[in-house]
């Protein structure tokens, strides 16, 4: 199911988006439709792959060794 969505938007600035849609062949509707579908994705994409490193992160066994080194030997210059 498609909903009304009402902006306000400053008058430049549409001016410009609608300045855009033309040059793209499309309206600034479809322009705000697609940049949000976009945001949604690229959100959901970022959970996903959040949530691989996590599981990856428990369940990886990783052994560094020993540690030979000091926080000032790290930090001389």
């Amino acid at each position: 199911m498609q909903r009304n969505l009402t902006l306000t938007i400053d008058e430049d600035i549409l001016r410009a988006a609608r300045k855009a849609a033309l040059d793209r062949n499309t309206s600034v509707n479809r322009l705000v439709r697609d940049y949000l579908a976009r945001l949604a994705a690229e959100t959901d994409g970022r959970k996903t792959a959040w949530a691989s490193l996590e599981k990856l992160f428990r369940t990886t066994p990783v052994d560094v060794g020993p540690i030979t080194w000091t926080r000032e030997d790290l930090h001389e210059r």
